[in-house]
This record gives C-alpha cells, sequence and structure tokens, in this order.
C-alpha cells in the first residue's frame, strides 16, 4: 500500500523566504531519502532541499525564482509501505522484515504489489526504451512490461504476478537499476513462478524505490575515459564556483573542474545539465579540453551540396558500442600480431564429424575447434587471461575461462559470452554457439549472456578478407580476429604442397602483452589448431 507525505522545508536557520533557484525532480520521478529535490540560495551560501523518505514524487508547488522558509510544504511524496513484491530467482535469500520474496515454493499474496527491476548483474542505471503496459492494463505472469537497454543488449522485464496496473512509476528515457519500483499492480492470488529474468544468484529481498545513484562499472565500459580527456580538478578554483552541493558532488564523481563549466542557470549558476552537457562533448570530441586533451573536430560538410543524399539513424547498438570502441581505441595501445595457421588435418576432421554432430542438433562450425585452440592458449598463457587493476598498478589473473565471440545481427554487432569454455568439450561449445548466436539475432540474449568475457574472437571467415585489426574489448587486453581461410603452397622440407591456412590477426594491449609474448601465443594456438585431435579430447 502506499502512503502520502508532505515534503517540508527543514530548518534554515535565521534565514527566511530563501529563494529557489534550481528545481532538481519532477512529478513522477523516484527518490532516495536525502537525494536533493531543489536548491536554494541565501545571500551566503546554497543548498538543497533533500527528500524526507524513498518514494515517488507526487507534485511539488514551487518553482524557480518563488521564496521558501523554514516548515513550508512545497510538495507531496507517495511512498510505499506494507508489502513489497522482488523479482527474485527460484533460491532466494531468506526474507526480512515485511518484503514478500517470490520463490518457486511460495505462494503469491494478492492485493498491491510494487514490480521492481531484477538483478542486472554488472549493470546500473540503464535506460529505459519502451513501456508496455499503462495504468488499467491488465497482465499475466511473463508479460513484458518494460523494455531495458544496456550498452550491450535490449531486454524485457517481465511481470512475476498476474493482475491490473494500478499505475506506472517510469517513463520512456528513465534510467534504473536493480531494484528500482517500475509499476504497482493490484495483484490476484496465484502460485509463484520463476523467471526467466531473473539471474542465478540471489536478489535483494528488501525493495527500494530507486538503485543508488552512483552505478557499479559495467564490463568493458570505459569508466575511467574522463580522466584522459577531462581537466584535473583545480580545488582552489572548486570551491569558487557557483553551483549548488549536489552539482558539486556530481563533479567529483565525474572528475570534472567545474571552473571550466559555463553555467546557464541565473546568475550564471552551473546546473545538472551544464555538467552533463560539458561531460558529454568532452567525450565525444565535440569540444576541445581545456587542458588540450580532447582530439580535433573532424571537418563538418554539408554534403547535400554535391548532391542527393538519405540520412539514416544509427541503431542504439552503433550509438552505444562507437564510443566504447573509439574509447578503447584512444586508452589502449594497440599491437596486432598476424599469422596464419595450417587447418588442413583439423577441416578434414571437422567434415567427417559435421553430419553425425548435425543429427545430434549441434552445428559443427570452425568457430568451435577455434575457441577450444584459445582456451588451450589462455591456458598456456595466463597473462592474455588478465585485466589492468583500475588504478593500472596491477595484473587482475583470471581463473575462469570465459570467451566471447562477435556475432553479427541486423542491429549491429554484439558479443555473447561462452561462460566456463575451459569445461566444455568441443561439441557443447559448438551447441551453445548455435544457441546464442540465434538469441542475438533475434535480440533477446539476457544481461547475464553478454557479461564476464576473459578474450573475444571476432571471426569474419565467413564472408571473407586476409588480415584486419580488431579493436580489443576492454578491459580484456586482447582479441583474435579470424579471417577466411585459403588454400596456400608450403614447403614441407622437400617440395610444396597445398595447405589450408588460415590467417589469424591478434590484437593485444601492449601495456600488458609484449611482441614476444604476442608471437608466442599465436604459434601455440597455431599449433593447437594443427594438432586436431588433442581438441577433440573429452574434459576429464
Amino acid at each position: 500500500m502506499t502512503k502520502t507525505i508532505d515534503i517540508v522545508v527543514p530548518d534554515l536557520g535565521d534565514f527566511e523566504n530563501v529563494e529557489v533557484i534550481e528545481v532538481l525532480v519532477g512529478s513522477g520521478d523516484t527518490v532516495e531519502r536525502e537525494d536533493g529535490l531543489v536548491t536554494i540560495e541565501t545571500d551566503k551560501a546554497s543548498l538543497d532541499i533533500p527528500s524526507p523518505e524513498n518514494g515517488v514524487i507526487d507534485k511539488l508547488t514551487i518553482g524557480v525564482g518563488d521564496t521558501v522558509s523554514t516548515g513550508d510544504v512545497i510538495g507531496q511524496l507517495t511512498m510505499e509501505v506494507g508489502d513489497t513484491v522482488v523479482i527474485a530467482p527460484a533460491i532466494a535469500s531468506e526474507p526480512s522484515g515485511d518484503t514478500t520474496v517470490l520463490t518457486d515454493e511460495a505462494p503469491k499474496p494478492a492485493g498491491k504489489q510494487t514490480l521492481v527491476v531484477p538483478d542486472l548483474g554488472d549493470f546500473a542505471d540503464v535506460e529505459v526504451i519502451e513501456v508496455h503496459i499503462s495504468a488499467g492494463d491488465a497482465v499475466d505472469v511473463e508479460d513484458s512490461l518494460v523494455t531495458l537497454e544496456t550498452d550491450k543488449a535490449a531486454m524485457d522485464v517481465p511481470a512475476i504476478v498476474a493482475g491490473t496496473i494500478d499505475s506506472v512509476l517510469v517513463k520512456v528515457g528513465d534510467k534504473v537499476s536493480a531494484g528500482s519500483s517500475l509499476a504497482i499492480i493490484d495483484a490476484v492470488a496465484a502460485k509463484a513462478a520463476p523467471t526467466e529474468a531473473a539471474p542465478t544468484e540471489a536478489a535483494p529481498t528488501k525493495a527500494a524505490p530507486k538503485a543508488p545513484a552512483k552505478a557499479a562499472p559495467t564490463e568493458a565500459a570505459p569508466t575511467k575515459a574522463a580522466p584522459a580527456s577531462l581537466p584535473a580538478i583545480d580545488e582552489a578554483g572548486f570551491s569558487k564556483a557557483h553551483a549548488s552541493p549536489s552539482v558539486r558532488k556530481l563533479a567529483r564523481e565525474l572528475g570534472v573542474n567545474l571552473v571550466q563549466v559555463k553555467g546557464s542557470g541565473i546568475k550564471s549558476r552551473i546546473l545538472h545539465d551544464d555538467l552533463k552537457a560539458f561531460v558529454k562533448a568532452i567525450l565525444t570530441g565535440q569540444a576541445a579540453s581545456p587542458a588540450g586533451g580532447a582530439l580535433p573536430r573532424t571537418p563538418v560538410v554539408d554534403f547535400a551540396k554535391f548532391g542527393e543524399i538519405d540520412i539514416q539513424p544509427l541503431t542504439r547498438i552503433q550509438k552505444i558500442s562507437g564510443p566504447r570502441l573509439q574509447a578503447s581505441w584512444i586508452n589502449l595501445p594497440h599491437v596486432t600480431q598476424h599469422d596464419l595457421a595450417d587447418i588442413t588435418d583439423l577441416e578434414g576432421r571437422r567434415q567427417q564429424l559435421k553430419g553425425p554432430a548435425r543429427e545430434r542438433g549441434i552445428g559443427l562450425t570452425p568457430l568451435a575447434f577455434i575457441m577450444k585452440a584459445c582456451v588451450a592458449a589462455l591456458q598456456e598463457f595466463p597473462k592474455v587471461n588478465a585485466s589492468l587493476s583500475e588504478d593500472g598498478e596491477s595484473l587482475v589473473y583470471k581463473k575462469y575461462v570465459h570467451i566471447g565471440f562477435a556475432a553479427d545481427t541486423e542491429n549491429g554487432l554484439m558479443v555473447p559470452v561462452i561462460r566456463d569454455a575451459d569445461k566444455k568439450d568441443v561439441y557443447e561449445i559448438a551447441k551453445e554457439l548455435g544457441e546464442l548466436s540465434a538469441l542475438a539475432r533475434e535480440g533477446k540474449l539476457k544481461a547475464d549472456q553478454l557479461q564476464g568475457a576473459c578474450f573475444t574472437i571476432s571471426s569474419l571467415g565467413g564472408i571473407g578478407g586476409t588480415a584486419f585489426t580488431p579493436i580489443v574489448n576492454a578491459p580484456e587486453v586482447a582479441i583474435l580476429g579470424v579471417s577466411r581461410s585459403s588454400m596456400q603452397p608450403v614447403w614441407n622440407g622437400a617440395e610444396f604442397e597445398p595447405r589450408l591456412m588460415l590467417p589469424l590477426s591478434f590484437s593485444y594491449d601492449h601495456r600488458v602483452i609484449d611482441g614476444a609474448q604476442a608471437v608466442r601465443f599465436t604459434t601455440f594456438l597455431g599449433q593447437k589448431l594443427a594438432d586436431v585431435e588433442s581438441l577433440l579430447q573429452a574434459i576429464p
């Protein structure tokens, strides 16, 4: 059930009729206790009026330019009390308090409940790109509530109870995290059913109206790209910047020097939007960094002057992956080692096994053998299976082997992950490759199927090419590019003989891997690909 409370201005000391200079939230926004709601300015300082509780803003009765004093009611906040439903996996932790956790055995209570975002793994502040429900809609279990999009894929959040939607708490463009409230549902009693949207780990038993504002760093996301191009914070000048406490806090989290940001508010006050626009402009190269660290802009050309043009928008995946690839290319010193692997025996053996494998519903592709050989190479060269620590002072060696592979889809490249590839034989890897590729083309990959890769393979052999320079998928330190194999004359010591040769392009982060290690890696990989029987050995 819900409860509506007044938002009251706290004690302002000796100050009265203090001017509101910025409104930070609007009706329908989800807030946490102590989140800033409005910013006011006395003749000595500016301060934020915080939210008294977790909840959803029902309304605000003030605007920029209004004045407030201690005890004034400036709006209303709707908060959830009583039972809350959390989307949880089949095996969940022990519930505490009044929170209800759904499992396969527990019955679902009837009445009004809050539907929240399930565990998204490493992702936080994920954008809502589509809302499928509205107040008054009747939904069943597994009906889609909203569609979220991470930097790797789009995913639907399903309903875990049937009933009628009482109110929708999010809209397109909102950012949500695990535990964020999506909707209030007037549920009907029914036996709980497991939901595939929940991951294998236990979800939190307490629902939060909004996830913490500070997002956890996502896999391969360039979360530390800002310091490379943003100016260092000038502490002396920072204190003189005309900005509210909440803007100052955000600036420190982002590593932004506020003295370099131009404010658009009253008296040139720096607003949240000014700060975000500044960071976006620096990271995308649309503006030069005051420290001189940004890349020069490319020329802006009016192509219509030269003839007819047709403008097509980028896909969502392209908009997300483009800046990430650019950040990796700029921040990592890339080097590519090219090599050739003899796969004559491998291909002959694969052709023999392809028919029987197909009868088992498995497409035995060359990529399965390549991935199996990469597992052996990563175990032989553990540094390639490592990542640099956040501070760049140490290496994180991973004792697991999760391998990503680039999948070509209509919306752009996606990178599903084969987890624990070292514990699977060629047939298991081939089967999972087919399943994940199909899900990628259908846009149905889940968040956990796109996370955790230690190493990536980009195979273009089915299309063509002789060599290329793949971009390392940071924070991984290497990536293998595979081009089309071709029959070539190879000297065997006495004569030339035709051999099927596979081009390998191994790009690596030169901070972690040097040239000698790189060529040893590709040489070892070629030896494993030539020894097909070792690749077919069963996992002990």
